[in-house]
């Protein structure tokens, strides 16, 4: 995180942790917690326009889950784990989430899929006193604290955000290639706003002025109009607030045009299928990324053998979706250790906010939550599609 950024939140935390009455303290729920058990819950796309995404994802967090209880589960307790299908769609997230508090009262959710999805229904859990952790978002409303709403402290974010990963990258990409006219096509959702934001910001911050703004509204599949304006405007780098299919198709527009320009994704673009799908149109992409792709034939050790695993569980090769959603239940078990045999609402927080650091197998940053701070990396990649596959380019870059 940079550092302005970083000391701006920890002066905005520690108000909140100080100067909040008692009866403004953050309720925690209990629920979910037996003998023998701890229910968590998520949303995921399962079945709408991101099930590229949310189905990896639930595959990860079910074979977390099965590798979890297989070992004895947490001091004892084994996870429940229910997924519910958002299909991308915020009212149906609202409806998951309610139905995951309360009819199967659910301890945590864990690794809930989308910004939009995830914004909808973050209030709920927080009334129910229920913690969101590690959601399948960067967007910053997922850790930023409102002091006027202590149950904010419930947000725990292990992502890449979107606005500094973005800011990184597009500076990094500037000063390596000296383009002169960047413009972007951005989601008009709130993952999108955060990638506007992160261009924006950086451009304002190397005085340089975009060539093109232009959106498309989610779930969109034809963006002709907004590759032919932005080719019109002389665009030499192009920043794309996409997902996968979205990825694909800009691209693809702009290979029937014969516009031989830059394409710079944001996060979420990093991903295999986007090579693997996209082929010779997707060929030179650039992306943000947090951290490299692991690929069955020159993996080692850990990770060799998590590929193979996985591939015999679901009968296809592990992406990094499926390595998200993994990391998202072992992160969650790793705290809820910590937190002890006698396990609560309050200790799992505390838990969390101690400081201690879960390193996953995949040679991706430590995570590490304070009290003060509830987003736990900023450390950004970029990485190369090159010969169908995604190569680093550059490694620990910050704006």
């Amino acid at each position: 995180m940079s550092k302005s950024f970083r000391a701006f939140g920890l002066a905005v935390s520690a108000v909140v942790l100080t100067h909040l009455p008692a009866a403004a303290q953050t309720k925690v729920t209990n629920e979910g917690i037996s003998a023998s058990e701890i229910v968590i819950g998520t949303h995921q796309d399962l079945s709408g326009p991101i099930k590229g995404w949310g189905v990896p994802v639930a595959n990860g967090m079910k074979m977390a889950t099965e590798e979890i209880n297989a070992s004895g589960g947490i001091n004892g307790r084994k996870i429940r784990l229910v997924v519910e299908d958002s299909g991308y769609d915020p009212k149906k997230a609202v409806l998951a989430s309610q139905k995951l508090i309360e009819r199967d009262k659910i301890f945590a959710m864990v690794g809930p899929m989308g910004s939009p999805t995830v914004l909808a229904a973050q209030d709920i859990l927080f009334d129910a006193g229920v913690m969101q952790l590690f959601p399948l978002t960067a967007a910053e409303f997922t850790f930023k604290f409102d002091p006027a709403k202590p149950q904010e402290r419930l947000k725990f974010n292990n992502l890449l955000p979107y606005v500094e990963s973005t800011r990184a990258a597009l500076k990094y990409m500037m000063e390596w290639k000296g383009f002169k006219k960047p413009c972007i096509m951005h989601q008009d959702d709130e993952y999108g706003k955060n990638v506007l934001d992160g261009f924006n910001q950086q451009l304002t911050a190397m005085k340089v002025q975009p060539a093109s703004i232009t959106s498309y509204k989610r779930g969109a599949s034809d963006f002709s109009a907004q590759i032919a304006k932005m080719k019109s405007d002389g665009c030499d780098l192009v920043l794309l607030g996409t997902v996968l299919r979205e990825t694909i198709g800009a691209m693809t527009e702009a290979k029937k045009l014969g516009w031989d320009v830059t394409f710079l994704g944001a996060t979420p673009t990093n991903v295999m299928e986007v090579p693997m799908l996209g082929k010779e149109a997707v060929e030179g992409l650039y992306a943000a990324s947090g951290f490299e792709i692991p690929y069955e034939d020159t993996a080692k050790g850990k990770v060799k053998d998590w590929l193979v695993n996985y591939k015999k569980m679901f009968g296809t090769d592990a992406n990094t979706q499926a390595i998200i959603g993994y990391n998202a239940v072992m992160t969650f078990a790793f705290y809820a250790n910590k937190a002890g045999k006698d396990l609560t609402g309050q200790k799992m927080l505390d838990a969390l906010e101690s400081g201690d650091k879960f390193l996953d197998i995949f040679n991706s940053p430590p995570t590490k939550f304070s009290k003060t701070d509830h987003l736990a990396n900023t450390i950004t990649q970029v990485q190369q599609v090159k010969g169908g596959r995604w190569v680093l380019v550059k490694d620990n870059l910050m704006f």
